[in-house]
């Protein structure tokens, strides 16, 4: 059942007519989608855009490009979803910013490339729709969507009975950005003795989940609790944590400063990340003491016994996002990331080799 698409006149209320006992019996609540609908359009509203041309109702997001200023245009676009940190949403039962996590996997990764992202859909697979859920799901949605600048256009809610649990749900997205073509950051101008700069994280962000459920034992683990070691928040705070959105930071250096690269430092963490912003025969020569590694991850090691080159393997480590550019530029290119909100540092340059050297 669609939760979220553009509307044709009159076409929400004559939905709202439509009810089937038989449907209902096999599990599925039609009626209980539509009010789903009717709870989640103010948060729609917020990420309204110039361009967007639909409202919510329809069978397809609209969305008008303004070419002006663009002479070779590219679409560049992603999909993700958030994972197994849903898990943890629903022991809390916490939904309204794990739609956060789902926009900045997506946004977060085309910007590597320069994209301004313009729209967003998500999918959301529930095992019984209760509207109030489902429109919490999309508030966080919603929020990741205006911390981005882009607009929610559309998406899907899906009931699966018998599928999942009623209290299961999975959710995964979709955005799209535009770069122009001469800009797009890939690397290639990369060279030895550029600058590494990196940008904190807020703490696992929404990768590696699989392995913090294991080392904390998390289904029966004390979730709550005040934590000294993690600043008075309780354990499940801390990684509930919505996942940093750097676009309007790095859209706003990408004015000032030529980006030679940018890696969004996800699952795989250092290792399988920062080489896909790397050209052959360069390498990354990062310094550890230079990260500021977040409580959260020595919690983690420290509790799961886990090497650190596992830790550098899976997680961001406390840094989200690494932005590479000239070495003359780092300094003022540090000023601006930090004018724009973001906790920045020098933590490395690139060098001849291959890979990533932590040292």
């Amino acid at each position: 059942m669609k939760n979220m698409m553009p509307a044709r006149s009159g076409g929400m209320e004559q939905r709202m007519k439509s009810y089937s006992d038989s449907y209902k019996a096999a599990g599925v609540d039609v009626t209980a989608g539509y009010k789903a609908v009717e709870l989640m359009k103010n948060h729609v509203k917020r990420t309204v855009i110039p361009g967007v041309l639909s409202g919510i109702g329809g069978f397809g997001g609209l969305f008008e490009l303004d070419m002006q200023g663009y002479q070779h245009p590219v679409l560049v676009s992603g999909t993700d979803g958030v994972g197994t940190k849903l898990k943890l949403a629903m022991m809390l039962d916490k939904h309204d910013t794990i739609g956060i996590d789902c926009v900045a996997m997506c946004v977060n990764d085309i910007i590597c490339s320069g994209a301004k992202p313009l729209i967003f859909l998500d999918y959301i697979a529930i095992g019984k729709n209760i509207p109030e859920k489902v429109a919490e799901i999309v508030a966080g949605v919603a929020e990741g969507c205006v911390q981005s600048g882009c607009a929610l256009v559309g998406g899907e809610t899906a009931e699966h009975p018998g599928m999942m649990p009623d209290d299961d749900y999975d959710l995964a997205g979709f955005s799209v950005g535009i770069v122009e073509k001469d800009r797009i950051i890939d690397g290639s101008k990369l060279k030895a003795g550029d600058a590494i700069i990196g940008l904190a994280s807020t703490g696992v962000h929404s990768n590696g989940f699989s392995l913090v459920r294991k080392v904390f034992d998390i289904e029966h683990a004390d979730l709550t609790t005040p934590r000294e070691e993690l600043g008075g928040k309780g354990l499940g705070e801390t990684l509930l944590a919505p996942t940093k959105l750097y676009v309007k930071s790095i859209l706003a250096l990408y004015d000032q400063v030529e980006i030679k690269s940018l890696t969004h430092i996800t699952g795989g963490g250092f290792y399988e990340n920062v080489p896909r912003g790397l050209p052959e025969n360069l390498m990354a020569k990062i310094d550890k003491k230079a990260l500021k590694i977040l409580p959260i991850f020595d919690l983690i090691q420290k509790t799961g016994n886990i090497s650190e080159h596992d830790m550098f393997n899976t997680f961001n480590m406390g840094t989200g996002m690494c932005v590479f550019v000239a070495k003359e530029d780092a300094e003022k290119a540090v000023e601006i990331l930090r004018a724009n909100g973001e906790d920045a540092n020098i933590i490395g340059e690139v060098a001849e080799g291959n890979g990533v050297e932590i040292c």
